[in-house]
């Protein structure tokens, strides 16, 4: 078996020199560091981490707890934790909790006893089992994209003032009835961007009417009931927006399912862009998430825990873009207009002209 000593003395160099550039715990001038890495490439040597990790209790490794890891928008998020973690020197450990609190402590669990550094946890609508067996073992953590609270380091994108100017969007082309299909109960997520529905709603000088809200689960089967329920309403939507992307495949089943086309007949705008959005017809306008950014940001804030156990907590908000496209109603410019949106816009006075009632 080759050691540590087998390469320090092909790149004629110290045993600590070889271990300072594995470790990184110090600087090593660049010719050095590619005579060892030669070295090590050379002689096929594979480092031992788990004896590395009996000396300074660390295993170099994160836990990352995402549910519905197949949804595009995760996957996303996925390769930005990947990303950040290999770039520091870390591998993950990936499980995925279904969305369900009994299963997420569970995994979350599983995860604590192979050892990991941290832990990455995007939580379900009911976390406290799992927040509580962290927390009783001080294990750091950072929650993504659902928010737990301001106690606990978390990073996640705007939610609330993007919804609330696709709705102020759609008020603008003329719909007075705009429906929106909700998440699952529970999450932040459903909650800010409801929020963001009322508050374009008000800003508009449009009422509120329980009937066109409807919740969704943040699946495409919920979507798809929620879709027709609010299609079979005395007054139904002339413009939906779908407040994830799983949901927007179940709100186009619904649609095609009553024969109505997008946008001639009604408006559609989502929540979460996906990289076939381009390819519906007409192409979907939507909200796009810095997926990635959020992945990339977990990474950073759990690794400012791991240096600093006792820095304050920290939520870390991205903003989102707007993808302009026609499913909103618009016309065909070209390629998708790319918009960043402001967290908090300000009000604005619905002119006289915007308040007719336009009908499918």
């Amino acid at each position: 078996m080759t050691t540590m000593a087998d390469v320090a003395r092909r790149a004629g160099v110290s045993v600590a020199t070889v271990s300072h550039v594995l470790n990184d715990t110090r600087p090593v001038r660049p010719g050095t560091r590619a005579a060892v890495l030669g070295a090590i490439d050379e002689l096929g040597y594979t480092h031992n981490t788990l004896a590395r990790s009996l000396v300074t209790a660390r295993t170099r490794s994160i836990g990352l707890a995402v549910s519905a890891i197949s949804n595009p928008y995760f996957t996303e998020i996925l390769q930005g934790v990947e990303a950040s973690a290999l770039e520091a020197g870390y591998s993950l450990l990936i499980a995925d909790p279904h969305d369900d609190p009994v299963h997420e402590r569970k995994v979350v669990q599983l995860l604590h006893e192979r050892r990991v550094d941290g832990m990455i946890v995007a939580p379900s609508a009911e976390p406290s089992e799992m927040t509580g067996y962290l927390a009783r073992r001080s294990v750091p953590t950072v929650f993504l994209d659902r928010l737990v609270g301001d106690d606990h380091d978390q990073v996640c994108a705007e939610n609330t003032g993007p919804v609330r100017q696709l709705v102020e969007h759609l008020a603008e082309l003329g719909h007075t009835r705009i429906g929106l299909v909700a998440g699952l109960p529970g999450l932040s997520t459903t909650t800010e961007r409801v929020r963001g529905y009322r508050e374009g709603l008000r800003a508009r000088g449009l009422p509120f009417a329980p009937g066109l809200l409807a919740g969704g689960n943040s699946e495409a089967e919920g979507a798809e009931r929620a879709t027709h329920q609010l299609l079979a309403a005395p007054e139904p939507p002339t413009a939906v927006i779908t407040a994830n992307n799983a949901m927007t495949i179940g709100a186009l089943r619904a649609l095609a399912a009553r024969g109505l086309q997008v946008p001639r007949d009604i408006a559609l705008a989502c929540f979460d862009d996906f990289s076939w959005a381009d390819l519906f017809a007409p192409r979907l306008t939507a909200v796009a998430q810095p997926s990635k950014d959020i992945g990339a940001g977990a990474v950073r804030l759990l690794l400012e825990r791991l240096a600093d156990p006792a820095r304050p907590p920290r939520t870390l908000r991205l903003p989102c873009t707007l993808v302009h496209r026609t499913s909103c109603g618009c016309p065909a410019t070209g390629p998708a207009d790319r918009h960043p949106l402001s967290p908090s816009p300000a009000p604005a006075t619905p002119p006289a002209a915007q308040e007719r009632n336009r009908t499918p």
